[in-house]
């Protein structure tokens, strides 16, 4: 089962960065307030970053590498192709 890392851009202006297996899924279920906390609060959410990845583990490594990137990079990797 392949993962994904995306990232959210909240009503806010605010970035989230998450993984899951089902991208479509867990994106409604941040709109519907039942993901994350930290987006419950900012809802609606949208996506502006998604990548493959083959497995959980390297999924959650790229996910911390892509938290710990400055706002500005985080937005430079959501323009590019």
């Amino acid at each position: 089962m392949d993962w994904q890392i995306y990232i959210v851009k909240c009503r806010d202006g605010s970035l989230y960065t998450g993984i899951t297996n089902d991208l479509s899924k867990r994106i409604a279920a941040h709109n519907d307030g039942i993901g994350a906390k930290y987006t419950a609060a900012r809802r609606p959410v949208r996506l502006v970053y998604s990548e493959a990845s083959a497995d959980r583990s390297s999924a959650s490594k790229r996910e911390i590498a892509i938290k710990r990137l400055t706002r500005k990079a985080k937005l430079a990797l959501c323009q590019s192709p």
